[in-house]
């Protein structure tokens, strides 16, 4: 089999997406497709002899039973603009390769990420790293955001003043914000991808990151819908539970008490509200 060409795929290459005010993801290149995975499984040459019914099995029970090597086979590159504080949470995948702009070499762009009134909110009071669902004032919410431009303002002029003074780059960067608007290239294969993509589309996952991984995950499904129709199903949409929690499952169902107690019981309840949402 030669190279992996998929119709659906060529139609949006290069192509940006806009995510969030600013931003955006472009696919780039893409190596392989379901075909690959099939073919990497099987070791075989040729365009194959099964059908795609038998396929679209393979695939779905090489995910199931944790068979993973295959999708290993498929390679994505995007180009992605976002806030400096979303890359820092999306460089922790360390599966994958990166080149971001520097800088150092570069003078960074005014550009700078605002929430949109409706992505204003408290602190959330159980949630250490989340927001609150309470309704905020109007008027504070207009307070947050222009709060944040006039300081964004003032720091760009800032970083201005310094590179018309002649101030090196590495150093007139240094006080620009997290909100600054920073760009990659990204390349992760598809196996590592999966993780990516329950992480942080998942709902507890920062508003401003899943956008962009909720963008990803729709082009990677235009490269290999069944690859990840079955990663909806046996990956995003499943719930993995301890041996204790399965244990209070059979017992549940067998109409006996639950037998967890303290964190362990708050763990097992938000799973199965989180089960129910999804």
């Amino acid at each position: 089999m030669g190279h992996s060409i998929v119709q659906e795929a060529e139609a949006v290459l290069d192509k940006e997406f806009p995510v969030l005010d600013k931003g955006f993801v472009r696919l780039v290149d893409y190596l392989g497709g379901d075909d690959r995975i099939v073919q990497s499984a099987r070791v075989s040459y040729g365009s194959g002899t099964k059908s795609f019914r038998e396929d679209k099995g393979l695939i779905n029970y090489l995910l199931r039973n944790d068979h993973t090597s295959p999708f290993e086979q498929v390679v994505f590159t995007f180009h992605t603009k976002m806030p400096i504080f979303v890359a820092r949470q999306w460089v922790r995948h360390r599966t994958a390769r990166v080149n971001e702009i520097s800088g150092r070499y570069s003078v960074m762009k005014n550009e700078f990420y605002i929430p949109s009134a409706e992505d204003v909110a408290f602190q959330s009071l159980d949630n250490k790293q989340g927001r609150s669902t309470e309704d905020i004032p109007q008027e504070m919410k207009e307070k947050v955001r222009t709060l944040l431009e006039e300081e964004q303002t003032r720091v760009y002029e800032n970083y201005s003043s310094l590179l018309d003074d002649k101030v090196a780059r590495e150093l007139a960067r240094i006080n620009l914000p997290l909100s600054l608007y920073t760009e990659w290239y990204w390349q992760m294969d598809l196996k590592n991808m999966f993780h990516f993509l329950k992480l942080r589309m998942d709902a507890h996952a920062q508003m401003e990151i899943r956008v962009y991984a909720e963008e990803i995950h729709r082009l990677v499904s235009l490269v290999c819908p069944v690859a990840m129709e079955a990663f909806d199903n046996h990956i995003r949409g499943s719930v993995r539970f301890s041996a204790s929690e399965l244990a209070a499952l059979n017992k549940i169902m067998k109409g006996e008490l639950n037998p967890l107690r303290g964190k362990e019981l708050e763990r097992f309840e938000v799973k199965l509200k989180d089960h129910k949402q999804l």
